[in-house]
């Protein structure tokens, strides 16, 4: 899970190279179709760990959402550096248990509530209403709350499915999903027609993206199979440590000192809830769900 977390910021990275010449929807297309490309085989190999339909409503609807999310974390990454858009982005959780009440049923104490409200606080400190990235904070936000639905998908699909074969069906699905749209966008004129044949430097960003995605899924489907999600959970926060180094390394972008402020605040808000969901629920109880970020999954 920690491999996996320090992986998808690379991957991230690359992403956010890309935009610099093509569009953030042709990034995300190129990024899942690429992904796809290693991920499926990598299924194959690993065949005895499918369980369940791989095409259905359900899986569907979690491609759907991994396009929105990539699509929306894509964007934001081409407007602000790396480590802000997953500092917001990782107001996910609060987000989730604040569905969980009126989508799983699930009752949310005052205490969690509270930890919510603060976690929105925090990211409020990273935004910095009038600040310069005011208006592009809002598609982490989008991303969050799309991926955070994914999650209450997944719980559902996992019933029946293991969570290698709901990523590799979401894949599917986002990568038709997302060539259409890239293409209804291009004849619609919203977006400009890509430019000519790309270098080969670009190419190995997108195949670097993909496999970085499809490593990082893989290795998150595995550690949910060895571990419970409550003790997983806290690792994902590894991501903003190797969301920051990165961006620093290859942008130049480091978080102030109100950003790394918001950034403590959202962490120990997200941990809480997370130690809450752990003390509320037996052992055996637990969420298994495989927890895919720009699957997403992010």
């Amino acid at each position: 899970m920690a491999v996996a977390m320090f992986l998808l910021p690379l991957s991230d990275t690359l992403s956010k190279l890309l935009t610099e010449k093509l569009s953030p929807t042709d990034v995300a297309t190129a990024r899942v179709l690429a992904q796809a490309a290693f991920l499926l085989p990598a299924a194959v190999l690993m065949r005895r760990r499918l369980r369940g339909a791989m095409f259905s409503p359900v899986v569907a609807l979690s491609g759907l959402l991994v396009m929105i999310t990539l699509v929306s974390l894509i964007s934001a990454f081409a407007v602000m550096p790396i480590a802000t858009a997953i500092a917001i982005f990782f107001v996910e959780p609060l987000i989730l248990t604040v569905l969980a009440g009126p989508l799983l049923g699930e009752t949310v104490g005052p205490r969690r509530l509270a930890a919510v409200g603060a976690g929105l606080v925090g990211a409020l400190i990273v935004i910095r209403p009038g600040a310069e990235f005011e208006t592009a904070a809002l598609l982490p936000l989008l991303a969050a709350t799309s991926y955070a639905l994914n999650m209450i998908v997944l719980r559902r699909a996992s019933r029946s499915r293991s969570g290698l074969t709901v990523q590799c069906g979401a894949t599917i699905y986002a990568c038709l999903g997302l060539v259409a749209l890239s293409l209804g966008l291009r004849a619609a004129g919203i977006v400009p027609p890509a430019p000519g044949a790309l270098a080969t430097a670009d190419w190995a960003l997108i195949l670097g993206s993909g496999l970085l995605a499809a490593g990082s899924y893989v290795l998150i489907a595995e550690a949910f199979r060895h571990a419970e999600a409550g003790l997983l959970a806290p690792f994902q926060y590894l991501e903003i440590i190797g969301a920051t180094a990165a961006g620093f390394l290859v942008f130049g972008d480091f978080p102030d000192r109100m950003t790394w402020l918001g950034i403590a605040v959202i962490l120990a808000s997200g941990l809480y809830v997370v130690y809450r969901e752990r003390a509320r629920a037996p052992t055996s109880m637990q969420p298994t769900a495989h927890k895919s970020r720009r699957v997403r999954p992010r």
